[in-house]
């Protein structure tokens, strides 16, 4: 069973800005093929990644908050760490690609010894 959060505009701040980990955003539409083609790869990752969080925010319904990110196409992914946009992912990207990009955020969010 998937461990992504569905956000809202209501909920980004709380759910993405002030999350504990390192979080990744799927802007995303109900018609938008390229969201469905890369929704199941973000579906078996926060199944693999404990220390991760994986959320998605409609844009047909959220338009403050896609608006306030600037997003112009979707499929778009942001990922967040202490509240900052740290890195992004536009279209519908391998999960190879993916994959990479949650272990170089977590690598960068990882406290330095």
């Amino acid at each position: 069973m998937s461990k992504v959060v569905e956000v809202t505009d209501q909920t980004f701040e709380e759910e993405i800005l002030k999350s504990p980990v390192p979080t990744e955003v799927d802007f995303w539409a109900p018609w938008c093929g390229p969201c469905l083609m890369v929704s199941p790869i973000y579906d078996k990752l926060s199944e693999e990644y404990d220390n991760f969080k994986f959320c998605k925010i409609n844009v047909d319904e959220n338009f403050a908050t896609a608006t306030q990110y600037q997003v112009m196409s979707i499929p778009m992914q942001m990922f967040f760490v202490n509240g900052a946009k740290v890195d992004e992912l536009l279209g519908a990207v391998p999960e190879q690609i993916i994959r990479a990009t949650v272990d170089k955020v977590l690598r960068s969010a990882a406290p330095s010894a």
